[in-house]
This record gives C-alpha cells, sequence and structure tokens, in this order.
C-alpha cells in the first residue's frame, strides 16, 4: 500500500541531504509503517534513504518493501552494497528474494557474500519448492543438551541477535540430532537451579517436519499443536531449521490463492498479476478455457443429439436454462465446502462413504425444494411440462450435489489436486448430465405430457 502522507518532506529531506531528519525519519516509526510512506519513493530515492538508517533498521524497512521494489532496488544499487543488505536477511527472506533476480545477478552477489552465507542460501536453493525446505530458516537457537541453565542463558545471548526467534530453543546433542525443546521461559525460570541441564529440562515429545514433507504438512502441525514455529529435520534426525508463524502465514496466503486461482478456472500464477506478462496469463487462462469449451461443445452435441425430442416437445427450450443452471450452482456449491475440507484435513479419501450419503440427503432436500418451484412456474409458463420440470430439477440438483463432492474426492484418490476440480469444470460436467436428464425425463412421461 502506498501512503503519500510524507512524500514532500521525504523528497525535501533528500534534496536538503539532511542526514539527522533522514536518520529519525527511519528509526521513529515501525519499519512496516517507514515502509509504506515509502513505497511512493522511485527505488534510487527508497536506497538513498534506507542508507541513513543503521543496518538493523534498514534491513527490516526493506524487508517491509513490496517485491516489485525489492527487486528495483537490487537491481540498480551498487552490487557490494546490496551485497551487505543482503547478507543481513533473514536465511529464507534472502533465498525469497534471490529467486526473483537474474541468474547473472544472483551469481556476481552470491561471489560477493560471505563464504558461510554463500553455502546457507545455495543449500536452501537446493530444497523443491513447496517443501518444508524451501520456507525454512536456518537463522535458530540451538543449544547442547549438556549446557546448565547459567550456560544456556550465556550461549542464547551470544546467539540471540542473528537467530529469528527465541520463544523455543532447540537442544541438540554434539552431532546437532534434535533432542527436545526448552521454551525460554521455561529456561528463565529454571533460574533458580543454575546448575540443571537442559536434557533434564526439555520435552522431548514435539512436533517436527521433514525437510521433504509438503510445506501444507508444517502448516497442519503448526496448527494443530499451536506452535510460533516448528522444526525441521533430515532422515536422521539432524536440526536444520525451523519454520516461523509468519512463514506459515505466508504459505496459508500462497495455498489459498492457489486454490483460489483453480476454482476459477485459472493455472496458478509464480508471480504477483501484476508482475506476470500477458503471455503467460493467456496461457494459464486460456488451457482452461479451451477445456471449458470443450465441455461447452459436449452440452451442444447432447442438445444435436436430442434435436427430434426438442422438435417435438418444443417448450423444452423454455427451461434449459432453469435445468442447466441448477443443477451447476448445486454442484458448485458441493465442491465449494468439500474442497476446503479436504484441504484442512475435515474430510479424508476414507470419509467419501459419508459424504455420498450426507450430499445425498442434501440433494433430495434442495431438489425437492427447488421442484416445488419448478412446478409453479411449469404451471404458469408451459402446463404441459408440469410433471417433467419438477422431476428434473430434483434428478439434476441431486446429480450436482453429488458431483460437487465426489470429483474432487477422486482427483485427490488419483493424487491430483482436489482444487482442480475447478466450479466451472463441475458446472460443465453437470450440464451435459442436465440435458441428459431432463429430455430423457421428457420422454419417459411423454404418456404423461400427451394425456395433459
Amino acid at each position: 500500500m502506498i501512503n503519500t502522507l510524507y512524500l514532500p518532506e521525504l523528497r525535501e529531506m533528500l534534496t536538503d541531504q539532511n542526514s539527522v531528519d533522514l536518520g529519525e525519519f527511519c528509526e521513529a516509526l515501525h519499519p512496516a509503517r517507514t515502509a509504506e510512506f515509502m513505497e511512493g519513493l522511485t527505488a534510487d530515492e527508497a536506497w538513498e534513504v534506507l542508507r541513513h538508517a543503521s543496518m538493523g533498521t534498514r534491513v527490516e524497512i526493506f524487508s517491509y518493501y513490496s517485491p516489485e521494489k525489492q527487486v528495483k532496488i537490487l537491481e540498480t544499487q551498487d552490487r557490494e552494497s546490496v551485497a551487505e543488505l543482503i547478507a543481513e536477511l533473514a536465511a529464507d527472506d534472502r533465498v525469497d528474494i534471490l529467486q526473483q533476480l537474474d541468474d547473472d545477478l544472483v551469481a556476481e552477489l552470491l561471489r560477493l557474500l560471505p563464504t558461510e552465507d554463500r553455502r546457507d542460501i545455495l543449500r536452501l536453493q537446493a530444497f523443491p519448492e513447496g517443501t518444508a525446505g524451501s520456507v525454512m530458516t536456518t537463522d535458530v537457537a540451538m543449544l547442547d543438551e549438556e549446557l546448565s541453565v547459567t550456560d544456556a542463558l550465556q550461549e542464547l545471548v551470544r546467539q540471540a541477535e542473528d537467530v529469528e526467534t527465541i520463544y523455543y530453543l532447540y537442544v541438540v546433542d554434539e552431532t546437532r540430532h534434535l533432542r527436545g525443546v526448552v521454551s525460554t521461559r521455561q529456561l528463565v525460570s529454571a533460574m533458580g537451579k543454575p546448575d540443571t541441564r537442559l536434557r533434564e529440562l526439555m520435552e522431548t515429545d514435539m512436533a517436527v517436519v521433514n525437510v521433504m514433507d509438503d510445506q501444507e504438512t508444517a502448516v497442519d502441525k503448526v496448527a494443530h499443536y499451536d506452535l510460533l514455529a516448528i522444526p525441521v529435520v533430515d532422515s536422521d534426525h539432524r536440526m536444520l531449521g525451523i519454520i516461523t508463524h509468519d512463514d506459515i502465514i505466508d504459505v496459508v496466503r500462497e495455498e489459498a490463492t492457489e486454490d483460489a486461482h483453480l476454482s476459477a478456472a485459472v493455472t496458478p500464477l509464480e508471480e504477483t498479476y501484476l508482475r506476470t506478462p500477458i503471455i503467460t496469463l493467456s496461457r494459464k487462462r486460456g488451457v482452461w478455457l479451451v477445456i471449458l469449451f470443450i465441455g461447452g461443445l459436449l452440452t451442444a452435441f447432447a442438445l444435436q443429439f436430442y434435436e427430434d425430442a426438442m422438435n417435438r416437445f418444443h417448450w423444452l427450450a423454455l427451461f434449459i436454462p432453469l435445468i442447466i443452471s441448477s443443477g451447476g450452482n448445486s454442484g458448485n456449491q458441493s465442491a465449494t465446502l468439500i474442497i476446503p475440507a479436504m484441504t484442512t484435513g475435515d474430510i479424508k479419501i476414507g470419509d467419501w462413504l459419508r459424504v455420498v450419503i450426507r450430499e445425498l440427503a442434501m440433494g433430495l432436500v434442495l431438489g425437492g425444494s427447488l421442484a416445488l418451484l419448478g412446478l409453479v412456474a411449469a404451471a404458469l409458463i408451459a402446463p404441459e411440462a408440469i410433471f417433467i420440470v419438477p422431476c428434473t430439477l430434483l434428478l439434476v440438483v441431486l446429480s450436482g450435489t453429488l458431483c460437487g463432492a465426489t470429483l474432487p474426492l477422486l482427483f485427490k484418490r488419483l493424487g491430483w489436486d482436489p482444487a482442480m476440480m475447478s466450479n466451472p469444470f463441475v458446472a460443465g460436467i453437470v450440464d451435459v448430465l442436465g440435458i441428459v436428464i431432463y429430455v430423457n425425463v421428457a420422454i419417459a412421461l411423454e404418456s404423461v405430457v400427451i394425456g395433459g
């Protein structure tokens, strides 16, 4: 968000080279607010303001800039100064930022970084996108299990400036195998027993994630155990890093955005909307539009197949929009309820029978209600369809609810993302079913119609 309140004053201070006021501006507010007030500045102006802040404040303000401004600054400013800034960023943040830069620039910046930082970045970049390793930070407080409370506090003071959080202190052995966890509160509370070893204080029953686990696994465990951070280990249970609550929030937003895109039949974007090229947007949207277009063709073919029946019962065409929209809407409702429930773990594949029974009951209730409304509509518009429309509505809504609920479960069973069973996709399937059901009900009840 751009806040222009201080832009005139900031530009005046920059023109006057007022170092004192610029430094006070950087330090006076929360870094997030400072970054918000600076969003209206150009990359050069923003960098000039940052130069008047202490390195710690500079890093914090920079981390709150929009991704576009961060990239612009890193691409245009002095390489040595940029490398110095990157070296001070949180381990996971600098990896995320470097992934948005040109490969040649990344290679140039990596050469300017200290060896330890360079190795850490390359190690984190090696983890596949979407895994716990790709979102973890290695800036974590680790204490040896043999340390006393007094020694542990001294070690914590030494590490505190370089770690991302000290809510949890992870206890390891001499080979970095994770043994347990001690909260800062526990450690401070034990100051009355300064010789107590951490292995006597630590809790060994704790939630962890493997570095190759899906990032959603970390989200689920953090939510289930109500954690502020969760440790990440390798296959030998060696401590590699942690995933903090702010990164968990980012993952939740990312997954929610991805599901929203899929539910609207759009392949998820890797970048923000404004940074995604038109060609890429067209490709990601166009693929699904073609698939849905084919679904629409199937509906047209169904109408062509039943052309004789449509000619015989000319009034059938009057209710086609009503029939297919009712089925599609009911299917969309079911899919919209089922897919998030599957994402949160509330519904599992093994629950398919319970889901079917519930949606069967729901389809009968909703279909019956719409059938009554359809009875009234048919009586007013086309009395010949007074039995056909209600029966069709009942069956189509029932089919829609069952399709919307079971197709995501089927996708999950096949190892695909349930969110791919998007609302337009469900509607397309139910549209074809609606036409088939509608015409066949009319044919089956032909004697009733003729009798009317």
